[in-house]
């Protein structure tokens, strides 16, 4: 059988144009790995000589960047999404064995610190929080999602509660002569107005809304670290207690520095304490 030299220049063609597609494809399943499955193959957080990544929870912790006036500059402030991007790549970076969290804040947005917690606890590596000064409230419930928590003994740890304020002006709005008008649909739409009064009714919605938070928080804990409802729920007045009392409360594991720390990888990996590098 004779083949027609148009025959293989037309075969040929139809072999480049599947190439061609098929390199498509790739490029297209790469972008989208990338750029939204949260993969980024040159995402690491290792030089390739450090395995214990060091990932902070400073300041105030809140959901996403914030732009913040002049006089706030210099504020420091841990996002969710940045934090729970660095987590992510901790999976993903083949030098990491472990993951620290390097706790001083005195919390934030309880939504914000609960998403940090849950991804903390999705780690497939060892994981330890190191408080240093503070570790209270929302950067708390963080720290408790650590397979160990670590404090110094001049540390404040704790702070189980949650709290809503905010400055009403309605007496200094009629003193200088201004009307507050409020035009809402529904019967609550516009309470928490720094503008009016809080009517008996309000107060009692926001109390509401505190208390079911508050007892999330104790159950979270209670959840995080092993201990009785109960117990949590006793220790929840809002107080925070310096690292020994905290230890023996229950609500950290151990009192140690950096070293401490480093011990404690060393034994969860099965390496020396020199070959636990961490990365700064």
């Amino acid at each position: 059988m004779k083949i027609s030299a148009s025959f293989i220049g037309k075969v040929f063609a139809a072999c480049v144009v599947t190439l061609v597609l098929f390199y498509i494809g790739l490029l297209i399943w790469g972008f989208w790995h990338d750029e939204w499955s949260g993969y980024n193959d040159s995402a690491h957080i290792s030089d390739g000589y450090c395995n214990i990544a060091v990932i902070p929870i400073v300041g105030d912790i809140t959901s996403y960047g914030e732009s913040v006036d002049e006089y706030e500059e210099s504020i420091l402030t841990t996002t969710m999404e940045e934090t729970i991007s660095l987590l992510e790549i901790t999976e993903y970076d083949p030098y990491i064995a472990g993951v620290m969290m390097v706790i001083d804040s005195t919390g934030g947005a309880p939504a914000a610190s609960e998403q940090i917690t849950n991804e903390i606890k999705r780690s497939s590596m060892p994981t330890a929080a190191h408080i240093i000064d503070y570790g209270v409230s929302g950067a708390y419930l963080v720290a408790t999602g650590a397979d160990r928590v670590f404090a110094s003994p001049f540390s404040d740890v704790g702070s189980i509660g949650v709290t809503m304020s905010y400055l009403e002006y309605s007496e200094r709005n009629r003193a200088e002569g201004l009307e507050f008008v409020s035009l809402a649909s529904a019967e609550f739409k516009d309470y928490g107005s720094p503008d009016k009064p809080l009517t008996p009714e309000e107060r009692l919605l926001l109390e509401r809304d505190l208390q079911i938070f508050h007892d999330e928080f104790v159950k979270q804990v209670a959840n995080n670290r092993d201990m009785n409802i109960e117990q949590v729920a006793e220790l929840a007045d809002g107080s925070t207690l310096p690292g020994s009392l905290a230890l023996e409360a229950g609500l950290i594991d151990e009192l140690g520095d950096r070293e401490v720390v480093r011990e404690w990888f060393a034994n969860e990996l099965g390496l020396p304490s020199e070959e636990v590098v961490f990365c700064q």
